[in-house]
């Protein structure tokens, strides 16, 4: 295979849609370094894995000799990106916005080269446009092709209230392609909209249109909704090894293969190996804790991945945790449910006194840890292995 033939692989690999191939393929062909835009709103402290799919494919330019830039969206954050909200969100403060941004710089440079990223706020060229450039940025969209966007159109339809501030979004996030002159923009399925007005304002100032890659929204530990923090099915890449290495060995065989694909990065030739050596029989578990152990090397090291193995090891797999076992999900309140509740909730035991006995006799563990406390309380944005007895285990999500 040829270097470039190679060079559009890696590209596409996990992709979901690239917009527009044939253009990406010219620009390729010149020769020259593109440009390769990436902007986050750092509306919160911590990235989980779920945000890293899309930063995966940033290293991926940025390997094939690209200019990388990361755009801390320090502006478009104030305001708060409206995509997939039913209801209008609080814009944050520009002291919380630049707090996560602290936190998003240290965090992102445990996937890209600090020497080879170009950090890039939003507000540099934002700010600068006061009223009468906010007035002509705004003149170049019309208020029908903001509504055609999904969510705002199920809001107007439904008599759900948008703010006037959310409408500026798209044209914001766009008219930072503008500013950066972007050759390529990188976001999720979710983002398409928003992409697709930065590749339109860019041809209305006289811009070559960037091209556009959307990567997947990865599934959560449950393998059915988005990876939120929110719903509690999220692993957070400054969450401890152990925290880590647990939670992704947890995940199912199906789901183990999607995690594979738009996290690791290991050859796809290495991939499909793996695969192949799994339909003959190899357990998938190994593959699982291989998996396990690159994704707890990248944000921590290669002794905490190899110390956290042991540890799963000698906590679970000698303990013989069964190869799959119930998800479900409890409701927390704010303060948090009890443990006895809790067990008798995710129907592990008959009665919250069957519960309090369990725990008496020391047959009750999270996540492999005995239970001796029958007032303990777990909080909700949490995710536990909870067993009863010998047999009964479940994979419980705190909401």
């Amino acid at each position: 295979m040829s270097p470039f033939a190679q060079a559009i692989e890696t590209i596409r690999r996990g992709c979901d849609e690239l917009i527009v191939e044939e253009e990406l393929v010219r620009k390729l062909a010149t020769g020259r370094k593109l440009r390769v835009k990436l902007g986050l709103d750092p509306t919160a402290p911590d990235l989980h894995l779920g945000h890293t799919v899309v930063i995966n494919k940033l290293r991926h330019f940025q390997e094939l000799g690209h200019q990388v830039q990361f755009l801390i969206g320090d502006f478009t954050g104030m305001i708060g990106d409206p995509t997939g909200k039913n209801q209008t969100r609080p814009p944050l403060s520009r002291e919380q916005i630049l707090a996560n941004a602290r936190s998003y710089r240290e965090q992102v440079f445990k996937i890209l080269d600090p020497e080879r990223t170009q950090i890039l706020f939003n507000s540099e060229w934002s700010d600068k446009l006061g009223a009468e450039g906010m007035i002509r940025l705004a003149a170049r969209y019309t208020v029908a092709r903001l509504l055609e966007r999904d969510d705002f159109s199920k809001r107007f339809k439904s008599n759900q209230p948008i703010a006037i501030h959310e409408l500026l979004y798209p044209l914001m996030q766009g008219y930072d392609s503008v500013a950066m002159k972007a050759d390529v923009e990188l976001g999720g399925t979710d983002q398409k909209f928003n992409l697709l007005v930065g590749r339109e304002l860019q041809k209305q100032y006289g811009q070559e249109p960037q091209i556009i890659l959307t990567m997947p929204l990865l599934e959560g530990l449950d393998g059915k909704e988005k990876m939120s923090k929110s719903l509690g099915n999220y692993v957070g890449i400054a969450e401890p090894p152990q925290e880590i290495f647990g939670k992704l060995m947890s995940i199912s065989d199906d789901l183990m293969w999607r995690y594979i694909e738009l996290l690791s990065f290991e050859p796809s030739a290495t991939v499909r190996k793996w695969k192949d050596a799994v339909a003959s029989g190899a357990n998938p578990r190994d593959v699982k804790a291989r998996f396990a152990r690159e994704i707890v090397a990248r944000f921590h090291s290669a002794s905490a991945a190899e110390k956290a193995q042991s540890e799963f090891e000698q906590r679970f797999r000698e303990g013989a945790m069964p190869e799959n076992m119930p998800e479900v999900s409890v409701s927390a309140p704010e303060g948090g449910v009890l443990i006895t509740h809790l067990l008798k909730q995710a129907g592990l035991t008959p009665s919250t006194s069957e519960a309090q006995r369990m725990i008496e006799q020391g047959g009750v563990k999270l996540d492999g840890e005995r239970v001796v406390d029958k007032a303990l309380r777990l909080t909700p944005g949490r995710t536990v292995i909870a067993q009863v007895g010998k047999r009964k285990f479940a994979r419980i999500t705190l909401k």
